[in-house]
């Protein structure tokens, strides 16, 4: 039996978010902690998340990353690199994901199986 509270919102990890864009590049989140009354919680600090995409074969892969500082000015700043290392970080996940989906493909006649030859075995 599952607890009634298991899905309730933590009043007391409330934040709210900012959107900031230079329409080019991609997006900057700013998540400002808050009490459960709505007012700023000062005992916590303000995080900022960057957001971009890259255009890949199958479409638009959306990339989220932390960025580092204290002001919205130094999150902007932090964000090439940071959105650099997710581009990098994303290619060498698509790439793993390619090797493992070659690696699965099935050809006809390379089976290991000793069936007959709509299976590539052997017939004795």
């Amino acid at each position: 039996m599952s607890n009634d509270n298991d899905n309730a919102m933590d009043p007391n990890g409330l934040f709210r978010e900012e959107n900031f864009t230079d329409q080019k590049m991609g997006a900057i989140r700013k998540l400002t902690p808050v009490t459960a009354a709505g007012l700023d919680d000062a005992d916590r600090e303000v995080s900022f998340l960057g957001s971009a995409q890259i255009m890949t074969q199958m479409g638009a892969l959306p990339l989220n990353f932390v960025l580092e500082g204290a002001t919205l000015g130094e999150a902007a700043e932090d964000f090439a690199g940071k959105a650099a290392i997710a581009v990098e970080e994303a290619a060498k996940e698509l790439d793993k994901m390619r090797r493992d989906q070659a690696s699965q493909i099935v050809v006809p006649g390379q089976g290991g199986g000793m069936g007959g030859p709509s299976q590539g075995g052997i017939i004795t």
